[in-house]
């Protein structure tokens, strides 16, 4: 009995193990990925429902010519055109693997398959891939199963995955700041000195919500910039010093190319080792944080 349970626990930790060690990348709906060779970028549609990865594909030549059966033309060469969302088109060769026949709302339909490196910019899967006209379709590349497999979770809520420190944008200023993530803040904070509302009622901060604020920002480089913006609302920040009120301001921040609007407390942070700090405002719905993931 002793024995089996020693067992048992040898096995329960050998799997935890190697779970432990099989690390998932989180992925969207939707995600920027390439077809090596092709040159090109495609906007590919994660789709846990197919079964094998699908791409755009018109204009077939067997090399070497045409058997009526599909079958006997494995082993062959085709030729073909692809074309991603922006109508960018690229004439391939890949040798066909195999053919697949897919069911869908007009009935039986087989396709040739071939092999190619999918995925994103330095980091592709050899995976069966079937050609099919998707003109009419928004995506010309479609991800299924036999690529998923390969360690993605697909997040349907568009999250992606941010380390506890981040290069991120604050477009306002054109600035990039080495970020601090975290988690256990409500808001986002920037760093901000020489903070002046024009006409400022310096009895009742809430009376200068709506007009015009200029502050100096700096990034951890140095680099200075001076903002004006409007006054957003007021912020009661408690600390280890007891209450604090900040004055909030609306900014684009996130990665460069993709910020998003965001509330965003002013204050010194100049004693502080991050200028800008991220809170749950900013991660909520567009990032999970994973704090093992290197800067």
């Amino acid at each position: 009995m002793f024995k089996k349970i020693v067992i048992s626990a040898v096995l329960c930790l050998l799997s935890m193990s190697v779970f432990a060690s099989n690390k998932t990348t989180i992925v969207g709906q939707v995600e920027m990925m390439t077809v090596a060779k092709s040159g090109l970028m495609f906007q590919a549609r994660m789709d846990t429902g197919a079964v094998n990865t699908s791409l755009h594909a018109v204009d077939l030549k067997i090399i070497g010519g045409t058997s009526k059966k599909m079958k006997n033309n494995i082993g062959k060469v085709i030729e073909f055109t692809t074309e991603n969302e922006k109508g960018e088109k690229q004439r391939m060769q890949a040798e066909i693997v195999s053919t697949s026949s897919v069911k869908n709302s007009q009935g039986t339909e087989t396709r040739y398959m071939v092999k190619l490196d999918v995925g994103f910019v330095g980091k592709q899967h050899n995976v069966h891939v079937n050609l099919r006209d998707r003109s009419h379709m928004n995506y010309k590349l479609l991800i299924g199963r036999n690529f998923l497999r390969r360690g993605y979770v697909v997040d349907v809520s568009h999250k992606k995955l941010i380390g506890p420190i981040a290069d991120l944008s604050v477009k306002q200023t054109g600035l990039m700041f080495n970020t601090r993530i975290d988690t256990g803040a409500v808001e986002n904070s920037l760093h901000a000195v020489n903070i002046h509302v024009e006409k400022e009622n310096k009895t009742d901060m809430g009376n200068n919500i709506g007009k015009m604020i200029t502050f100096t920002t700096e990034n951890e480089k140095g680099e200075k910039v001076e903002v004006r913006t409007k006054v957003r609302g007021t912020s009661l920040i408690r600390n280890a010093q007891g209450t604090e009120a900040r004055y909030m301001v609306r900014l684009s921040v996130g990665e460069p190319g993709k910020e998003f609007l965001v509330d965003v407390n002013l204050k010194d942070r100049s004693k502080m080792g991050y200028k800008l700090l991220i809170g749950r405002n900013w991660l909520q719905g567009h990032y999970l944080v994973d704090v093992s993931k290197k800067h």
